[in-house]
């Protein structure tokens, strides 16, 4: 009888304590038991206990989280790259997902996709054949300085204006034709672009189209 007795007190003791614990803190009552075999209770997190688990309780006595082990210098190095890792690519995601959904919406079929394509490699053909004329037009006054050079069959006795003329076309003639190197260069480019940019298309277009088809008619 006195046995149960005690046992009534001590439990009613330890329920006052996680009561009035519980009363400072709405964060929940910390407990656990220390290498040595201490067992503590807080209403804050235990750094006695900071190398094992500590349980979070409720008022009523139940368990409400599990606090894990603290990590060690190294351990927490180590996760913290993981999280870093994770963030990473997880912005990457995220950022791919903007990029995907801002060129569904730019370009919602092909058709439209070939549009711009066209448009693109139009424009470079313009500047091309606009720098093909010029170069035309350059070889032309190249001709006339030619005939004007004619009247001096000692290159030495050149005038300086009209050699300078003539290396001036000539370096305006190479400068016309890089240009229209580059520019068929950029052609290459742009369909390499907008090849890439087909590729994902088609992927994003059909799920696109299933969800389109499956949305019910009224």
């Amino acid at each position: 009888m006195h046995g149960r007795l005690l046992q009534m007190v001590l439990a009613s003791g330890l329920a006052v304590a996680f009561t009035g614990a519980w009363a400072q803190s709405a964060n929940g009552i910390y407990t656990c038991i220390d290498a040595k075999g201490k067992r503590w209770t807080s209403d804050r997190y235990i750094q006695e206990c900071t190398d094992r688990e500590q349980k979070v309780m409720n008022p009523t006595g139940t368990v409400r989280a599990i606090v894990p082990p603290s990590l060690t210098a190294r351990e927490r190095e180590a996760q913290d790259q993981v999280d870093k890792k994770a963030a990473e690519e997880a912005q990457r995601r995220g950022e791919e997902k903007r990029v995907q959904r801002a060129l569904l919406s730019r370009y919602p079929n092909k058709a439209s996709h070939d549009v711009d394509r066209a448009k693109a490699l139009r424009s470079l053909e313009d500047s091309a054949q606009a720098a093909q004329h010029n170069i035309a037009e350059l070889r032309r006054q190249r001709a006339g300085l030619a005939t004007e050079t004619e009247f001096y069959k000692d290159p030495a006795k050149m005038p300086g204006k009209l050699r300078r003329q003539i290396e001036e076309n000539e370096s305006s003639v190479a400068a016309q034709q890089r240009f229209v190197a580059n520019q068929e260069e950029e052609k290459k480019r742009v369909n390499a672009r907008f090849d890439e940019e087909l590729a994902q298309l088609k992927k994003l277009w059909v799920p696109a189209s299933v969800a389109e088809a499956e949305v019910p008619k009224r």
